[in-house]
């Protein structure tokens, strides 16, 4: 089973490839190819995907994955389209990632969710839908300035977005569980963020009694009405967050010795609580076998069962409930750490108090490490060891002494050995590589400068962790050897991907680098997958995406030419994939139970998806031809204007455009009380240079003069924006545009509609 998903990522990876090379080619905006061209190839990406999605629905040429691949080009042909609206607002110079191109996307992405009911396509939507909303209040290259009542009721707006999301998928009006967590976390999220009384001075300590009254809500309704772990889970998460967050309020309001003392006892308080918590959660939904009643691991709710039905865990919600338990163990610990740091910081009497914290610490660390397991509650072994890594860190930090960096990194080490468990062990671990971090930068801060020293502690420890992940093939003790083995590659695949962001060290360096890391990382994945290592597998394909994602802009060549070399290695991972795929044995019960449980919308749904195929083109044609008649028929006029150099998330680089017009027309004297974000009508005239400025505003039935027109605009705080902002150019030019484009030659229709057509420098 395991090579089967291994096959699965090979083409998962292949896909990804292609779509994020055709992302690149239309973001460089190639001058190479005209407007005429272009808009065939946004129509032409459509189908190519969905055409796709239909032909690997009806035959069989990959036995085992062709409904998986027709589902993936489904998924592709739905970003296909919002790259290809991108691109029309690149051809037209539309508002760079606008809200409404956000929003254009989500339509189609929604109603496939309907039809599919596919979980990747209610992540799309979801993601789709916050961004717009996220655009439509904080425009790109904007500065809104909203008062505290106008913040909050942003925050608002997503809070009940996602309590409407997070209900109808409790209640079961749409079955996607990724969707019921993910609305539910970022609800309490927006919830927490309207309790700040460092941004809301007037509403945050208000806001407090609405939260506390949704977490209280929350553990009646997971626990009496419909048993859910793991929202019980995230409800005990947000209720710690709350919990958190309100003391680091409170700290920066009562800084003193005392309130540190008590910070100690909130950390007692707050692991202990998540001890009983979690204890209490594990008894939940356990009965006697009498009872007949279990815990039903697909939706969370308890259900009917036979009498000699064993009561079966809930993978998910066990999985959240260790990680919300560590994150809560964490935040207690660093808790801690500050307040153990605070209250020694204020109560010392000496000249130099971080040798009284290397102490303490050091006392700490090694009563940890010496008393026998059996003679200690390990999670309080664990919360006290780890507070001393932090304390003594910061002493060793303080006191830069490379001595003391070295007795302490000896501790740390037999710390680690003297560790049980897996996150015990990766903690320990990570402190060790902070301590000879400290270490590296104590001995060379003053080689040839802090950038060099820099570079050198991230090469140096790259280094040492790919030797200790030789080194764990040769360890014969099996905990140890998987942990070091684990750990070592995942700090090796962190620092080298450190690496790729360094310029030259040598000559060409950075190319090398990151041509090493690419091929090194894709190399593991196949190779790992091919072992049946999968924690190997996992966090080789996790960096291999997070290098992809952040090399978007930042990678080697300009974007024209990344996106060629994307296309090839796509073309390449696809046929080595299917290359394997072939050479599989399809026979076995694994491959054959998830062929079977497999199956294409394409072929459920056609008609359905059909309709939404010609939806998106009609979006297309609609907003090409709206646009070519604009540019065909509108009035050529003449701004003046400022313009400066962004760059767009999907679209490429552009200027984003300051006219002389966006101020008021100076016929129109405003109060600033007056200034409203409605939409509004400009007259413009053409002064002696041909050149149009703003004469006034327009009033409903007045008389325009010849030479007037009028350009619909829309108040934005002082100024008026007319949604001809900004202007896409081909990669790398957008210095020069700076230096050279002083006027902008605008389309207006008889309506006020206007389009951005060219600069130029008069």
């Amino acid at each position: 089973m395991l090579r089967f998903n291994a096959i699965r990522t090979g083409y998962l990876l292949g896909i990804s490839l292609i779509l994020a090379a055709i992302i690149y080619f239309f973001a460089s905006n190639w001058g190479g190819l005209d407007r005429t061209v272009k808009i065939v190839l946004a129509a032409a990406l459509i189908v190519l995907f969905y055409g796709l999605s239909f032909v690997f629905a009806r035959i069989r040429a990959v036995p085992g994955q062709q409904a998986f691949l027709s589902n993936m080009f489904l998924v592709a042909g739905c970003i296909a389209f919002g790259v290809s609206v991108a691109l029309l607002g690149q051809i037209y110079n539309s508002h760079a990632d606008s809200y409404g191109l956000f929003f254009i996307w989500s339509v189609p992405a929604l109603l496939l969710s309907w039809i599919t009911r596919y979980n990747p396509f209610y992540m799309l939507s979801y993601v789709l839908l916050h961004l717009g909303l996220w655009f439509y209040f904080y425009p790109t290259m904007q500065s809104p300035s909203y008062s505290e009542l106008e913040s909050l009721s942003i925050a608002g707006v997503f809070a009940l977005v996602n309590l409407a999301l997070f209900l109808l998928t409790f209640l079961h009006r749409i079955h996607s569980a990724p969707l019921q967590y993910i609305s539910f976390t970022v609800f309490h999220i927006a919830m927490l963020a309207m309790t700040n009384s460092f941004a809301f001075d007037g509403y945050g300590l208000v806001m407090n009694i609405p939260h506390i009254a949704v977490i209280a809500l929350g553990f009646y309704i997971f626990i009496k009405v419909r048993l859910n772990k793991t929202l019980l889970t995230l409800n005990a998460l947000a209720l710690s967050a709350f919990a958190v967050f309100k003391f680091i309020e409170l700290a920066e309001a009562y800084y003193s010795s005392l309130f540190f003392v008590f910070g100690l006892i909130f950390v007692a308080l707050l692991l202990t609580g998540n001890v009983w918590f979690f204890r209490y959660l594990n008894r939940l939904g356990k009965t006697p076998p009498e009872t007949g009643e279990i815990f039903n691991g697909e939706n969370g709710d308890i259900v009917k069962s036979d009498a000699d039905t064993t009561v079966p865990e809930e993978r998910g919600s066990e999985w959240i409930s260790k990680t919300v338990s560590r994150v809560i163990k964490v935040i207690g610990v660093l808790i801690g750490s500050i307040s153990l740091i605070g209250l020694i910081t204020i109560s010392t009497n000496v000249n130099h108090t971080e040798y009284v914290l290397l102490g303490v610490s050091l006392l700490l660390m090694i009563s940890m490490i010496v008393i026998p397991e059996s003679k200690l509650d390990s999670v309080i072994r664990y919360t006290l060891l780890t507070i001393s890594y932090i304390t003594g860190l910061a002493a060793i930090l303080w006191s830069d002494q490379t001595l003391l960096s070295v007795l302490f990194l000896i501790v740390s080490i037999a710390g680690w050995f003297r560790s049980k468990g897996k996150r015990q062990l990766f903690f320990a671990y990570t402190f060790v590589n902070l301590n000879l971090a400290t270490i590296l930068f104590q001995q060379y801060q003053e080689w040839d400068g802090w950038n060099w020293t820099y570079k050198f502690i991230i090469f140096s420890l790259f280094i040492v962790n790919a030797v200790l992940y030789g080194v764990s093939y040769f360890i014969f003790k099996t905990e140890l050897k998987e942990h070091l083995r684990n750990s070592s590659l995942f700090f090796s695949l962190l620092f080298l991907f450190w690496a790729t962001f360094f310029e030259d060290v040598i000559p060409h360096s950075y190319m090398f680098i990151n041509i090493f890391y690419f091929f090194i990382v894709t190399g593991m994945i196949f190779a790992f997958a091919r072992l049946k290592q999968k924690s190997e597998t996992i966090m080789s394909v996790v960096f291999w995406f997070i290098f992809i994602g952040f090399k978007y802009y930042d990678l080697l060549w300009t974007l024209l030419y990344k996106s060629f070399t994307l296309a090839l290695l796509g073309v390449i991972a696809l046929g080595l994939t299917w290359w394997a795929d072939r050479r599989m044995d399809h026979s076995g019960k694994a491959a054959f139970d998830a062929d079977h449980r497999s199956f294409s919308f394409m072929r459920l749904s056609p008609l359905l998806i059909a309709i939404v195929i010609v939806l998106q083109l009609g979006i297309v044609g609609y907003q090409t031809a709206r646009s070519e008649t604009l540019l065909a028929t509108g009035a050529s006029i003449k701004l003046k204007l400022a313009p400066i150099d962004p760059r767009s998330l999907l679209q490429g680089d552009y200027v984003a455009l300051n006219y002389d017009i966006s101020t008021p027309p100076s016929k129109t004297p405003l109060q600033e009380e007056e200034w409203s974000r409605g939409k509004v009508k400009v007259v413009l005239t053409p002064d002696s240079q041909g050149v149009y400025v703003a004469d006034r505003l327009y009033q409903d039935g007045e008389k325009l003069a010849s030479h007037e027109v009028i350009l619909n605009g829309q108040w934005y705080g002082s100024r008026i924006l007319y949604g001809i902002e900004n202007y896409f150019i081909p990669e790398g030019t957008g210095r020069t545009v700076e230096q050279n484009a002083h006027f902008a030659h605008i389309r207006v229709s008889r309506n006020g509609d206007a389009l951005l057509e060219r600069l130029a420098e008069s």
